[in-house]
């Protein structure tokens, strides 16, 4: 059997998620007995320095006596995350105007950098 039949075969049903530089895929597949299982995908982007990138990916598989704990945790996980720190994204990574802020942070009212803890003198300790 050809490589791209076994591939045809063995994925029974996908779903793909992109969320910046990172993707995920989410897909049913089939075992040699035919039984059904789960493989997550993180597929991440990098960017060289010369513009060319490269992704980086880790896979989860997932099999069916596991599902019933597995979401359950997952369940668990994301309410506990969502009724502490709610559903907006406050990393600073994610604001529109974090490079702006991030260098008005940086400096005083005159306008001049701040001392920043690389530049403490510690002859004054």
């Amino acid at each position: 059997m050809r490589e791209n039949e076994m591939l045809e075969k063995d994925e029974i049903f996908s779903k793909v998620l992109r969320a910046g530089r990172r993707t995920y895929f989410f897909d049913v597949r089939a075992t040699k007995a035919d039984d059904y299982y789960i493989t997550i995908t993180e597929s991440k982007k990098f960017t060289e320095e010369d513009g060319s990138f490269h992704f980086k990916k880790h896979k989860i598989y997932l099999y069916k006596e596991d599902f019933v704990a597995f979401r359950e945790i997952l369940d668990e996980m994301t309410s506990y995350v969502l009724d502490h720190k709610g559903e907006e994204v406050i990393s600073e990574r994610h604001q529109k105007d974090f490079k702006k802020e991030f260098i008005q942070e940086e400096s005083d009212l005159n306008g001049s950098p701040k001392a920043s803890f690389t530049d403490i003198n510690f002859d004054d300790i």
